[in-house]
């Protein structure tokens, strides 16, 4: 078997399909759909997968825009992970059309290598990263119990096989308190808006002793109907972030402590609830420093990095925990553009976007080859993983 023929190949089905995935990705971004109501996306991803040969099942996991697509029946089973949610007000900000069309352009070029050297190639459709942890819920459904490694490229700034991200829960809290007339009889109220406040401000008191890598941030959605009201409700929506699940778990009880002294001082009633967990991301290096050759062998330029590196949270991190996993960043922006701007959502759209992705998408389905070509690399990666388990 000649690999670097068959890499050939399949960089060269990616090549031949380039218009048709950026038609794509293009009507993913002039689309954008929020977490979970990504019904348009769904469709069109499911149809070029289906188009292309694969077997899909919609609505896994109980989730009706969440999708699994599997081309070939033998082991090992590789899959790509597809995002395609928009942020609330910014679209595609974060780029999720060009993952999700890198992974369907991974999985389909990767065809040729599960018909000349076994296994399984599955592409899942991960609903809702931003803002609910879709794939932190897929994997507690058991969406991913039978796949052996995972892949997924990430658009961003920097060109880094390797980074961490940051362990992460999103907090939902109410204030009840009772309304008064504000000037009549503030004596007989309870400001809901008091406790909020105080938690903010005891909150900002506890920044000054949490770890350099811990954050905690913050917006007030409800702050109360009118000046001469004494509000009776008010609601906020915190995101707790650490660099592991253990200090992750001792700053919510620090963070909550936080919201009950408030509503002990105030009289108001606290009623909070912790959103999805997302994991911190478990690299493979095996697996990355694959996608670092095969990148290289493309022209590209990219970097291995290291598990230093810890920024942004994601809930592919809850995959890398059950499975060997990466989650490479390539580079479609200047430094000074930001993930979460206009301006990165205008890149996301751009050809240049789109053939750095599909450089990633290359690199992906030539990193398959490597595994199936060989059991002794397969074994290496699993042999890491469970060593960092």
């Amino acid at each position: 078997m000649d690999i670097d023929k068959l890499k050939s190949a399949i960089a060269g089905e990616i090549d031949s399909r380039y218009g048709e995935l950026g038609e794509l990705s293009k009507k993913l971004h002039d689309n954008p759909e929020i977490a979970f109501e990504e019904e348009k996306a769904a469709e069109w991803l499911t149809e070029y997968l289906e188009k292309n040969g694969f077997s899909v099942e919609k609505g896994i996991c109980k989730l009706p825009t969440a999708f699994r697509g599997r081309y070939g029946s033998r082991q090992p089973v590789i899959a790509f992970l597809a995002e395609y949610d928009a942020l609330p007000g910014l679209g595609h900000a974060c780029g999720h059309n060009l993952i999700a069309t890198s992974a369907v352009a991974a999985g389909v070029a990767s065809r040729r290598a599960v018909d000349e050297l076994g296994g399984s190639i599955m592409v899942f459709g991960t609903p809702g990263e931003e803002l609910y942890g879709g794939k932190a819920i897929m994997a507690g459904r058991g969406a991913f119990t039978d796949v052996d490694m995972a892949m997924i490229s990430h658009p961003g700034g920097g060109n880094t096989v390797v980074m961490n991200t940051l362990a992460c829960e999103t907090l939902e809290v109410e204030f009840i308190g009772k309304a008064a007339h504000a000037a009549a009889e503030p004596e007989t109220g309870i400001s809901a808006l008091e406790a909020m406040i105080q938690s903010y401000n005891a909150i900002n008191s506890l920044r000054q002793h949490i770890r350099d890598r811990a954050r905690i941030n913050g917006i007030i959605t409800d702050g109360g109907d009118a000046a001469n009201i004494i509000p009776a409700h008010t609601a906020a929506t915190f995101i707790v972030r650490a660099e592991n699940d253990a200090y992750l778990d001792e700053l919510k009880k620090k963070v909550i402590h936080c919201f009950n002294g408030a509503s002990r001082a105030t009289g108001a009633k606290l009623k909070y609830k912790w959103g999805e967990h997302y994991a911190a991301m478990s690299n493979n290096l095996t697996m990355a420093r694959l996608f670092k050759q095969n990148m290289q062998s493309l022209g590209r330029g990219i970097r291995l990095g290291d598990n230093t590196m810890m920024t942004f949270s994601t809930d592919v991190g809850n995959v890398s925990q059950l499975l060997p996993t990466i989650q490479p960043l390539v580079a479609i922006a200047p430094h000074d553009i930001q993930l979460h701007t206009p301006e990165f959502a205008q890149i996301a759209a751009s050809e240049e976007g789109l053939h750095s992705m599909l450089d990633a998408a290359r690199a992906m389905a030539m990193t398959v080859v490597d595994i199936l070509a060989s059991p002794e690399t397969a074994g290496k990666v699993w042999e890491e993983f469970r060593k960092g388990r």
